[in-house]
C-alpha cells in the first residue's frame, strides 16, 4: 500500500492542490491527513479522492497544530509495512518512524518559517507571556523536523529557494521539482478592467501594500479574490473605496472566471517559497506584478510575463510597477505568459516525481 501524508486539508491553497495532484499521479496511494476542514470543500468539490482522516471526536478539542502533531506521532502504525509514503507539510513527517519498510519521500514546500527564518518576527508580535512557550515549541519542532527529514530516502524541494533553506537551516540537500500547475484549468477569457490578488490574506503576503496602492489609483480596480485572517483589517484599510472589492474564498469555477477576465495579477509576498498563484495567472494569459525575491524569480520573466519590483516593497514602487505594466499593454503579453506556464504543468511535475521515486 502507498500513502500520501499531508498535515491537514485546511483551505483551497497551493499545498492542498499539490496533495491532490499527487493522488491523481499515484492513484494507488491513499491521502492521509489529520483533518479535512470546511474551507477546503470548494477544492474537493471538483474531485473527491479517498481521504483518511486521523483526527476524530477525541482530538477535535485540540487546535489544528496540536491535533496534527498528535495524530502523526501516535496514529500512524498502519504505515509500518507501506510500500512507499509521500510526506509533505511540517507535521506529517513526524510519522516517518512508524514506517519500517518501503520508500520514504518528502516533498518540501518550505521549512516551518515561524520556527526558522521568521521566528523573531512571529515572536515579536506575541504577548510577552506567550513568548517562552513559543520558544519551547519551536525549539522542539526544529529538532523533530530535522530528525524526520534525516530519515527520508528522498528529499524534494519545490524551488531552488526552498532548497537553499534546507541547506542553510538543516544542512540537507534536495532535488528541485516545481509544484504542479493544472494549466489546462485556466484560460484567457477577456482583457478585463481589474487587477486581481489571489494571495491568502496573512501578513507575509503583503496584500495591505497592494490595497494601499490601489487606494491611490481610483481609476484602476482591484479584486481581492481570497480570504484569511487579515480580511477584516484589509477591509478597514480599503474603507468604502469603490475601486477595491473583496470576494473572500472562491470556488474553482470562480477562480477561473476572475482570473480569466482580469487585466493582470499582483503577488508580492515576503520571500515566497515558490508561488503557484502567479503561474496560474500566466496560464490564463495574465501577466503578473511580483517582487524580485523568493520563488517569483524562478517563474516570472521580467518584461515578458510581468514586472518584478526590486528592493524593499513600497506603495510608490507598486504604483510605478502598475504604470510600467500598463505601458507594455498587459494583453500583449498573453502568449508569452501561457507559454511560460507550460513549463510548470502537472504532467511535468508527475514525470519528474515518478522518475525520482520509482
Amino acid at each position: 500500500m502507498k500513502f500520501i501524508l499531508y498535515d491537514n486539508l485546511q483551505v483551497a491553497g497551493g499545498a492542498e492542490r499539490v496533495t491532490l495532484a499527487c493522488a491523481r499521479g499515484f492513484p494507488d496511494a491513499q491521502i492521509v491527513v489529520s483533518r479535512v476542514y470546511p474551507e477546503v470543500m470548494p477544492l474537493l468539490a471538483a474531485e473527491a479522492p479517498p481521504i483518511r482522516q486521523l483526527g476524530d471526536g477525541s482530538t477535535r478539542m485540540l487546535s489544528r497544530i496540536p491535533e496534527s502533531i498528535y495524530c502523526f506521532k501516535h496514529r500512524c502504525s498502519f504505515l509500518r509495512d507501506a510500500e512507499a509514503v509521500y510526506y509533505s507539510g511540517f507535521y506529517a513527517p513526524l510519522a516517518v518512524r512508524a514506517q519500517q519498510h518501503g520508500k520514504r519521500i518528502y516533498y518540501c514546500h518550505t521549512v516551518p518559517r515561524f520556527a526558522f527564518d521568521q521566528h523573531a518576527a512571529y515572536r515579536a508580535k506575541m504577548p510577552f507571556a506567550l513568548r517562552w512557550p513559543f520558544d519551547l515549541f519551536t525549539a522542539w519542532l526544529r529538532r523533530e523536523f530535522a530528525a524526520a527529514l534525516r530519515d527520508m530516502d528522498v528529499i524534494v524541494a519545490n524551488s531552488e529557494n526552498v532548497r537553499s533553506r534546507l541547506r542553510k537551516y538543516l544542512d540537507l540537500d534536495a532535488v528541485v521539482v516545481n509544484p504542479p500547475i493544472d494549466v489546462d484549468r485556466f484560460a484567457w477569457q477577456s482583457d478585463g478592467d481589474y487587477y486581481i490578488s489571489l494571495a491568502r490574506l496573512m501578513p507575509l503576503k503583503r496584500v495591505d501594500v497592494i490595497v494601499q496602492a490601489f487606494l491611490r489609483m481610483p481609476s484602476r480596480r482591484l479584486v481581492v479574490a481570497s480570504g484569511g485572517p487579515e480580511l477584516g483589517r484589509l477591509r478597514e484599510i480599503a474603507g468604502s473605496a469603490p475601486n477595491i472589492a473583496f470576494t473572500d474564498w472562491q470556488s474553482e469555477e470562480g477562480i477561473r472566471r476572475w482570473l480569466g477576465n482580469a487585466r493582470a495579477a499582483v503577488y508580492v509576498p515576503v520571500d515566497e517559497d515558490f508561488g503557484m498563484s502567479p503561474v496560474e495567472a500566466m496560464a490564463a494569459g495574465k501577466p503578473v506584478i511580483g517582487v524580485a525575491e523568493g520563488g517569483l524569480t524562478e517563474t516570472l520573466i521580467p518584461g515578458e510575463t510581468g514586472v518584478l519590483i526590486d528592493g524593499e516593497l513600497t506603495v510608490e514602487k507598486m504604483l510605478a510597477a502598475v504604470e510600467e505594466l500598463e505601458s507594455r499593454n498587459p494583453a500583449s503579453l498573453r502568449s508569452a505568459c501561457t507559454r511560460r506556464a507550460q513549463a510548470f504543468s502537472e504532467q511535468v511535475f508527475l514525470t519528474k516525481m515518478r522518475a525520482l521515486t520509482g
